[in-house]
């Protein structure tokens, strides 16, 4: 699972945008409870941001260098693919 979450280079920041009570977040927060950790360690100095609002639609924002933002939206997915979803946009740049 540690290559998995290794960054590109071209990386920036990463962005989660979800609910912290709806239903709807739910496989979003149970993602983040598990990879989180993981992601962190092995990018140390790559912001992972988590903003919760209430009522908003689960959201993963990538930038890139330059400016460039890539942005899937994780409603109605389960924990494997906001898995697959979230390392496609880790894994490539823009």
């Amino acid at each position: 699972m540690s290559g998995k979450y290794t960054f590109t280079k071209a990386l920036k920041e990463v962005r989660f945008h979800l609910c912290q009570t709806s239903e709807h977040s739910a496989a979003t927060r149970s993602f983040l409870t598990r990879a989180y950790p993981t992601m962190k360690k092995n990018n140390p100095h790559t912001p992972i941001m988590i903003r919760e609002a209430l009522g908003v639609e689960p959201r993963v924002f990538a930038r890139y260098e330059y400016g460039k933002e890539k942005r899937e939206e994780l409603m109605g997915l389960d924990d494997k693919e906001i898995e697959s979803k979230v390392t496609s946009l880790v894994m490539t740049g823009i």
